[in-house]
């Protein structure tokens, strides 16, 4: 067990200190789908540099969320796998998604407007329990008025 370097407030604040910032979250989105090679990883998130994917990867792996396979080989191979732990948070990588894709729909009127062409047809779009999430809080803001 590693002794604490900071306190927190509230477990929200460490989930984000682990899974937070701009590209955790979405390695570990794409891992849920299954094994990754670094290179399939660069080519779903486009805007991420090597450094950065490299330096998140070793975090996450740190972190015990994902699994690194390097196989001996020439050319080197690298693989990389959502862990047993990693893999509890697949309902919050979920929800994330559906409560995205809400927010644009809610904001925007149809989230294909924001959503890249292979991400608009999503099969997760529809989740029922962010339908009503969302629809709970329109009626909610229409009250309020």
């Amino acid at each position: 067990m590693q002794q604490p370097s900071k306190k927190y407030r509230i477990g929200v604040e460490v989930t984000l200190d682990v899974i937070g910032g701009k590209w955790k979250s979405l390695i570990l989105y794409h891992l849920v789908e299954g094994v990754k090679r670094y290179n399939e990883l660069k080519r779903l998130i486009p805007n991420v540099s090597p450094k950065m994917l490299t330096q998140q990867l070793r975090e996450l792996e740190r972190d015990g969320l994902l699994i690194r396979r390097d196989y001996e080989e020439v050319p080197p191979r690298v693989e990389y796998a959502l862990s047993e732990y990693g893999s509890g948070l697949i309902d919050v990588l979920d929800f994330f998604c559906h409560w995205g894709e809400a927010h644009l729909d809610r904001v925007y009127g149809d989230r294909s407007l924001m959503l890249e062409d292979d991400f608009a047809d999503d099969e997760h779009r529809e989740d029922p329990a962010v339908e009503r999430s969302a629809q709970t809080a329109d009626s909610a803001e229409n009250s309020a008025r």
